[in-house]
């Protein structure tokens, strides 16, 4: 690891604090740049009915950080000509050809559907303008699953997927479960499941070997418990886990790993695809994922439709934000030191993190809480990426 004193001081500083503050039951934070680690610090604990600590090798559910390793995984079928991302996306997984759009809802509830005007594409499902939704962030999407009886998305099974589009493919942006089709685009374009892949081409070469949708015995020791914010501001552990083994793999939410194995995957984008084993994804591509992707269209504020796993997600109105076939990006500079044209992402238990392949720097912090964009977590997030861009000036 780089020796930075004026990077761990403040670090610690702020992450300790947070945890004896009771702000988070216990937080790991980790910066890199493209040569090596700046920074790792683990604080508090991994579950407040426990006394274990927090450590650095601390395994959590990741959630939607797993959504950038499916987009690179199919990025990887594109370079191979196994996959493209304008074709129609039935071609490899036939039943999205039988997708159809929302169209209201009749008196008795149910819902009224239609054919798309225009098929969609894997570039819809991983820019999130396919139309797909997420069942905490759109009370149609509720509707839909009462009224034919689906699951939650967090059962993780094929059939929680099987919604209406809410809009057009390519109409607007629209966070769902897209990626998790994505995932199973590659599965049916490469013969192998989903986390067997991850694990030949992208976890394996790149040296993630606490990262998977299964967690192994010593993983499970690691584990931190995820924790509920109460009302009265106060934290209690919840038992939320996803199945093990899960019914499918879900490449939009399902993996459990480590901020440091992370950090790796964090370190190849910064060095435009290649990895200590050699080239994840050419550096071409890796420039192409990184680029906006979505034209005019705007990453929209996520509104909660259920406050027990997200919180309104707001973004500085000043500031628009597009996205690429794998993050979003900030088109101005951010407070806390991030350049415009740098890329982030998030995952539901409150993990973040960003990318600054400018600089050369990015970074990721850990918590387990939900509902995500917790009051006490996302600025906890923002102290430690300002304290970081701190130290590269200092």
């Amino acid at each position: 690891m780089v020796s930075n004193t004026a990077l761990k001081g403040a670090a610690d500083a702020l992450l300790r604090g947070a945890a004896e503050a009771g702000d988070v039951p216990g937080v790991v934070a980790m910066a890199t740049d493209r040569n090596g680690t700046l920074y790792e610090g683990a604080f508090g604990r991994r579950s407040l009915d426990g006394d274990a600590a927090m450590t650095t090798d601390s395994v959590a559910l990741l959630a939607s950080m797993t959504k950038a390793i499916t987009a690179t995984a199919a990025m990887q079928l594109v370079e191979r000509g196994k996959l493209d991302l304008e074709s129609p996306v039935s071609r490899w997984l036939p039943e999205l050809g039988e997708v159809r759009v929302l169209d209201g809802f009749e008196a008795d509830g149910k819902p009224r559907l239609r054919p798309p005007k225009r098929p969609l594409t894997l570039r819809h499902l991983l820019t999130h303008t396919s139309g797909f939704g997420y069942e905490f962030l759109s009370q149609d999407v509720q509707k839909v699953q009462k009224a034919l009886g689906l699951p939650s998305v967090l059962s993780s099974t094929p059939e929680s997927l099987r919604q209406p589009l809410l809009f057009e493919p390519g109409e607007r942006w629209e966070y769902g479960v897209g990626l998790d089709w994505a995932g199973r685009v590659v599965e049916a374009a490469s013969g192998q499941k989903l986390g067997a892949y991850f694990a030949e081409h992208i976890l394996g070469p790149l040296g993630m070997n606490d990262t998977a949708f299964v967690m192994t015995p010593a993983m499970r020791a690691r584990k931190a418990k995820i924790h509920a914010r109460l009302q009265d501001g106060a934290l209690a552990p919840i038992e939320l886990e996803l199945p093990q083994p899960p019914a499918y793999e879900m490449g939009g939410a399902g993996l459990y790993g480590t901020v440091g194995d992370y950090l790796k995957f964090i370190r190849m984008v910064l060095n435009g695809g290649e990895g200590p084993k050699g080239r994840v994804l050419k550096a071409e591509t890796l420039a192409q994922m990184s680029r906006n992707q979505i034209g005019e269209l705007l990453v929209r504020p996520l509104k909660s439709a259920d406050l027990t796993l997200t919180n309104d997600f707001v973004l500085p109105p000043e500031i628009p934000h597009q996205w690429s076939l794998a993050w979003m990006i900030n088109t101005k500079p951010l407070p806390t030191g991030r350049p415009a044209g740098s890329l982030m992402w998030a995952g539901l238990t409150n993990c973040y993190y960003w990318i600054d392949p400018s600089n050369g720097v990015g970074g990721v912090l850990m918590t387990q809480i939900l509902p995500f964009a917790d009051v006490k977590a996302m600025p906890l997030f923002f102290g430690f990426e300002h304290v970081v861009y701190q130290s590269l000036r200092a």
